[in-house]
């Protein structure tokens, strides 16, 4: 072995040294004999250096894994006797290895058996059983080589290629598998069984570790052996035995869970459980201490759940079978559980509480179905209720300004009790009703004296009813008259009690969310809404001082008014003052820090914008407030575009583009308010934004920053073509003049939608412009795709490809929107030139939804040009190039019908030909029978038989069969 390149194996090594190990192990793994150097190594204790042990089993892994079927007989047993080797020495070694090395050494021998259990070595684990008898370092290596075998058995991912190669390699797979379990079951699982037996007696009250790994080993085979090996008196009592063993406990409970989830016959499963459950109770762990090992409790929640799960299952399934005296035993059973699962759904750790959850919803789903609740099952409905009520609450710890993961778990589990909130209120709607607005009115009557999480949850709890009581469309305050009732004065308590000014981030927040989650209430109770909009406009919601706040509240404000459309015409004039200050542009010279950050800012804008629009007022009205709104940005954004063709330094640059950006973007977002019912001609707007264009256009020929500020203006033009309509037209040609000079992939793909915007929206309009940029469009186009580019370089790679599917989409816009003559204007050999590039992309690359789109504009120029009256020459291309394209494309090892894009593209291939059969007639037949499929060898009848489905009037006919 190379001594040099072992050192590179510490993790302490250098850069250098690291990387000339792994190059020796790639070097290895190639290598027909270092798998024997390193077989030695192992078997005769060559190195006493960890990592360099470890890097050994590596080796030899590969070679298990990749190469063992290369391997003569003598060789293979030279594997085999190397473990058994290395596994005798371990009785013997002063001490044991590493836990990393024991893991990978398991890991081997589970790829050997995997490999050898059903030809060469049946006596696999007597062999290993022989070996290691009841030596503890023995014992650990054969547990830890049955983990290894369980997972390559059992829960093996397969590493995957393509998607038809992966579901082709899972089935061989999975047919090992089972072949090997099938045969372990019968020859040796009895065996091993009786050793984990030994293995529990023996080292049950000596050492712990081991007890646990048997356990463990004992859960995992479990799902798939025969239980009455497990499921009997003798194991059964010791694993309850370790229930009351502090150390081996947790493992014990996983254990018996394992044992409780296995697949089995109602009736017995439900004696099983039962027979557990009395055996637990009468040990006295059904009595739950908030004091007690809450490692130990998480487990025993998993398992009462576990057990709580397999009883519903097996109600399920008997009730469905129509044995309804075992169903009511089994009920009894499930209810006898459920003073216990409300201990640990109660339980303050959140980890105990969350294992119940399951058993808990799924009770709650049988009380559903049941016809009449009894009283005690009205009472758990109700005590689960002030569980998730109590439990919904947060404690002191969570930290809001700085959530991590410990807040981020609470999150999660908080959507879980939502889920049973939810299921209760299928239960009872009634209950949940009135036990929520009982907590909202006590909270809320005293809310200056309450504790945070206390006002936090009781807000919280009626923003959860608008869900958990559906109804559509928001409308809680109609209809059920007791509902609507109870919604509204709590919602009139909301509004009215001062709540939104507790100084606490998460009331504040609940508030806004709960106002806005439920604005219906204000079409009924209409003299709130100054209320609420001053607590969005103050120090409550918009100039909080947690940036956290006034940013979900301006998202929220946004909402509201939204929401509230006409009734908010009294305080239009009243809101926008207000707001003023919070739509400042912020250049960043003046180093002030503002209140809203540009995206808070935009949602302030598009308020402002639906304010103006959805008001009363007159057109000149409205066009005075937009003016006023947008002139501000239009007079800023030149200052600004100024500073930045002097600004020398990057950084400076970069601030005044983004800044120029957001202007655009300001601009952009306030006209989201304008609609068909709305548009911006109707409200006298166009001129305003026909400024807005001219003051932000000029951006585009400024030679610094090219990227940020091309990006802006273009998706101001988008909306333009939307909202100005055939107005923004005259700006066009300039604008993209500027666009196509020194541009590169990403420039050119984001400005293609922007003229296929303009082509499908304006159509014969727009013919001109575009006959005329048409080919400097191509030009950029096929200058960017020939620049050569380093071979390993993805992300060139995928900036082209994603170039050639912009330009065949644009491509296909034109002859979609009727326009071939932009084409056919371009000269002769312009024309060729498109059209072959269109061919090549039907075939040459392997990217089917640019095929697709390929084949879909040869179709289109098919039925257009394809008939008797067709430009000159298109009929020849149509036999020479269009005809051949349709069956290379299919015929190339990358067309993968594997892939549905590539199906799609198959789908279109199928139509091209089709509509060259529809415009060419009996001349087209005659070409394929005669001279082109002759050419490719393909056989009389098959041709016969293509012809004639390609004459079949239904398309979907010649589609499945070009399939087949």
């Amino acid at each position: 072995m190379d001594e040099q390149a072992l050192l590179g194996l510490n993790p302490n090594a250098d850069a250098d040294f690291r990387q000339r190990a792994l190059a020796y192990f790639e070097q290895l793994k190639i290598s027909q004999d270092a798998w024997q150097v390193c077989a030695e190594a192992l078997a005769q204790s060559i190195y006493s250096d960890d990592h360099i042990k470890f890097f050994c089993f590596q080796v030899l892994e590969h070679q298990v894994k990749f190469k063992y079927s290369e391997l003569t007989e003598v060789q293979q047993q030279l594997i085999r006797e190397t473990l058994i080797t290395w596994l005798q020495a371990q009785m013997l070694n002063p001490q044991p290895e590493k836990t990393f090395i024991r893991n990978k050494a398991a890991q081997v021998f589970a790829l050997l058996f995997v490999t050898e259990y059903l030809t060469k070595w049946p006596k696999f684990f007597f062999d290993i059983l022989s070996v290691v008898d009841l030596n503890p370092r023995g014992v650990d290596m054969y547990l830890r080589i049955l983990m290894a075998v369980d997972a390559e058995l059992v829960d093996r991912d397969v590493v995957h290629t393509s998607e038809a190669s992966y579901y082709f390699a899972l089935t061989l797979e999975a047919r090992r598998n089972t072949l090997l379990k099938d045969t372990m079951r019968e020859q040796c699982i009895p065996s091993l069984v009786e050793s984990w037996y030994q293995i529990l007696q023996n080292y049950q009250y000596n050492n712990s570790e081991l007890t646990c790994q048997c356990l463990e080993v004992v859960g995992a085979y479990v799902s798939w052996i025969d239980l009455s090996l497990i499921a009997n008196e003798r194991f059964i009592n010791m694993l309850l035995g370790h229930m009351s063993v502090e150390v081996l406990r947790e493992e014990a409970c996983d254990c018996l869970f394992e044992i409780v989830n296995k697949g089995m016959d109602p009736i017995d499963k439900t004696k099983l459980v039962e027979s557990l459950c009395q055996v637990l109770q009468s040990a006295g762990l059904f009595s739950i201490d908030q004091e007690d090992d809450v490692d130990f409790l998480a487990r025993f929640s998993k398992l009462v759940n576990g057990m709580g799960q397999a009883l519903i299952a097996s109600w399920t399934k008997l009730i469905k079978n129509g044995d309804m005296k075992s169903a009511q035993d089994s009920l009894q059973a499930i209810e006898a559980k459920v003073a216990l699962m409300l201990q640990l759904l109660i339980h303050e750790d959140d980890d105990i509480s969350s294992n119940i959850i399951g058993f808990c919803y799924d009770y709650l789903h049988i009380l559903k179905q049941l016809s009449a609740l009894s009283d005690q099952q009205k009472a758990n409905v109700e005590a689960i209720m002030l569980a998730v009520m109590k439990k919904l609450t947060y404690d002191e710890e969570y930290n809001f300004e700085n959530e991590g993961e410990d807040e981020a778990m609470f999150v999660e589990y908080r959507k879980q009790l939502k889920l049973l909130l939810d299921r209760l209120a299928q239960v009872s709607p009634e209950l949940l009703l009135a036990s929520v607005r009982r907590v909202f009115n006590t909270t809320l009557q005293n809310w200056q004296t309450t504790r945070f999480m206390e006002v936090e949850v009781a807000i919280r709890l009626l923003y959860m009813l608008a869900e958990a009581l559906p109804v559509s469309h928001g409308a809680h305050f109609s209809g059920d008259v007791t509902k609507a009732t109870a919604l509204q004065d709590m919602m009139r308590t909301l509004v009215t009690s001062g709540v939104s000014a507790y100084q606490h981030t998460s009331v504040t927040l609940e508030f806004f969310e709960t106002v806005v989650r439920y604005e219906k209430f204000f079409a009924v109770e209409p003299q709130h809404i100054p209320t609420v909009l001053m607590a969005f406009l103050d120090h409550r919601g918009l100039r909080h001082t947690s940036p956290k706040v006034r940013s979900r509240t301006a998202y929220l404000f946004s909402r509201f008014v939204k929401s509230l459309n006409k009734q908010m015409n009294p305080f239009i004039e009243d809101v926008l003052n207000r707001i003023q200050d919070l739509m400042e542009l912020s250049p960043p010279e003046n180093g002030y820090q503002a209140l809203l950050s540009s995206d808070d800012q935009l949602f302030i804008y598009e308020t402002a914008g639906v304010l103006i629009v959805n008001s009363e007022y007159s057109a000149e009205r409205k066009q005075v407030l937009m003016r006023n709104l947008l002139t501000p940005l239009m007079e800023k954004f030149k200052v600004l575009l100024e500073k930045l063709m002097m600004a020398q330094d990057e950084d400076r640059q970069m601030a005044l583009a983004d800044c120029l950006n957001h202007a655009v973007g300001f601009a952009s977002r306030t006209s989201k308010a304008f609609s068909n019912k709305q548009t911006v001609k109707q409200c006298g707007c166009s001129e305003v934004y026909l400024d807005c264009l001219q003051t932000f256009l000029p951006a585009l020929s400024c030679p610094l920053q090219k990227e940020v500020l091309r990006s802006g203006v273009r998706t101001f033009l988008h909306r333009m073509i939307i909202c100005l309509e055939e107005e923004v037209l005259p700006f066009i040609p300039s604008a993209s003049e500027h666009m196509l000079k020194d541009c590169e992939a990403k420039d050119l793909q984001e400005f293609i939608p922007l003229i296929n915007q303009i082509t499908a929206k304006f159509k014969t309009q727009v013919s001109p412009f575009l006959q005329q940029m048409f080919m400097p469009l191509l030009h950029a186009i096929f200058e960017v795709l020939l620049l050569p580019a380093e071979e390993n370089d993805q992300s060139a790679a995928l900036e082209k490809q994603m170039l050639r599917r912009s330009y065949f989409a644009f491509l296909q816009t034109v002859t979609g929107s009727g326009m071939s003559e932009v084409i056919a204007n371009q000269g002769a050999e312009n024309v060729e030139r498109v059209l072959f590039t269109v061919i090549q992309g039907a075939v040459d690359y392997p990217d089917p939804i640019a095929q697709k789109t390929c084949f879909i504009i040869l179709s289109k120029l098919v039925e257009l040009w394809g008939g008797k009256d067709g430009p000159v020459g298109f009929a020849d291309f149509v036999y020479k190039h269009i005809v051949p394209a349709c069956f290379l494309a299919p015929l190339k090892q990358t067309f993968d019908l594997a892939d549905a894009q590539t199906v799609l593209a198959l789908s279109e291939c199928a139509v091209t030909l089709k509509t060259i059969h529809l415009k060419r007639g009996p001349e087209c037949i005659q070409y394929l029978q005669q001279e082109y499929l002759p050419s490719l060898q393909v056989a009389p009848e098959i041709i016969q038989e293509f012809c004639q489905a390609l004459q079949q009037p239904d398309a979907k006919v010649f589609k499945n069969y070009l399939k087949v």
